[in-house]
């Protein structure tokens, strides 16, 4: 009996592996919690440290990094999230003293709550409550993740394939938009690579496409706050993170710490979209001003501003890789290297 379980076991993740990597899935790193500590340890007093949203971990890559800069930064950004938590650890930190390069979408970095704030936060309680289970687990999940395909554990469980149904939104209970599906290998040090099937036109990039527009959208007021109380609230939180901003720069910089904000490339509907929610002359040049950061925004420089992101937010694997090398320079005439 033992024996014929463990063989229908074995025959159903073989074909369930099967399967995943026929609609085309690989294996590939989740994007742990565990995996981000795994990083933020590796960070060093004088070091270079990426911090930020999803951009980042796409359009950047490490190898020219290093060539162009010296030092091998450690990738902090998390996807979906606020970098202000992340900016502001590292304010705190007084072992710091190294350089951030910052990722700045506006309507993440100013999110005054909710998960965009929240995903940054687990990620930094999980490096302070981490244990010695959980980081043997990590590395026990790594190998295997390494090798087969169905270990998308946000993406392939349960909970996210009901959570797939098409239920509409109806009185009282609003659907969350859908997040992306797979359209990204991820490695040991968090370097994100968008896979050729997002790269090229055709349904998934369509589709991850369209699924930005209501991400990117900030959701109605709840209908228990009256709107003339909800927007000075957002107003002034809105004002507390830019305050709160200058004050974890002027922390870094005390300890000779460098930092500096870069514009990531976007386009299509959805750099129509964030710029009409996030002018910049309101929030980014702003920004800049409150913080006396110099700022690298892509717009402003043609060998930045031509490429193109194949699904509105993020650059190809091969793009990133020569968009880096362009932006090594501006990097080194801000940081003054």
């Amino acid at each position: 009996m033992t024996v014929v379980v463990a063989l229908l076991v074995m025959a159903a993740a073989g074909a369930w592996e099967l399967y995943v990597r026929s609609i085309g899935y690989a294996p590939t790193l989740n994007d742990t919690n565990d995996l981000w500590v795994q990083a933020r340890r590796a960070v060093t007093p004088e070091g270079v440290v990426i911090v930020g949203d999803s951009r980042p971990l796409f359009d950047l890559d490490l190898d020219e990094l290093e060539k162009g800069l010296g030092k091998r930064p450690v990738q902090l950004a998390i996807a979906g999230s606020c970098a202000y938590p992340v900016l502001a650890d590292l304010a705190n930190d007084e072992r710091f003293h190294g350089t951030v390069i910052c990722s700045i979408v506006p309507g993440m970095f100013f999110a005054p709550g909710g998960p965009l704030v929240e995903n940054s936060e687990k990620a930094l309680k999980r490096s302070r409550d981490q244990t010695l289970a959980q980081r043997a687990s990590h590395h026990l999940a790594m190998f295997l993740e390494e090798h087969v395909a169905f270990l998308k554990q946000e993406e392939l469980d349960l909970a996210e394939l009901l959570r797939r149904l098409p239920i509409p939104n109806r009185p009282g209970a609003l659907v969350p938009p859908r997040l992306p599906p797979y359209f990204a290998s991820m490695d040991r040090e968090r370097r994100a690579r968008m896979i050729e099937k997002c790269a090229q036109p055709g349904e998934l990039q369509t589709l991850i496409q369209q699924i930005w527009l209501p991400l990117f959208t900030p959701p109605p007021p709840p209908s228990y706050v009256p709107r003339e109380v909800f927007g000075p609230n957002m107003g002034k939180a809105i004002e507390a993170r830019f305050q709160n901003t200058a004050k974890a720069v002027e922390k870094l910089r005390a300890r000779g710490g460098k930092i500096v904000f870069v514009r990531f490339p976007n386009n299509g509907e959805l750099r129509a979209l964030e710029d009409r929610l996030n002018p910049r002359a309101r929030d980014w040049e702003r920004l800049l001003g409150d913080t006396k950061v110099p700022g690298i925004y892509f717009e402003d420089h043609p060998e930045l501003s031509s490429f193109t992101c194949p699904e509105w937010s993020h650059l190809s694997a091969g793009d990133s890789v020569e968009f880096t090398k362009r932006l090594v320079p501006h990097l080194r005439a801000a940081l003054q290297l």
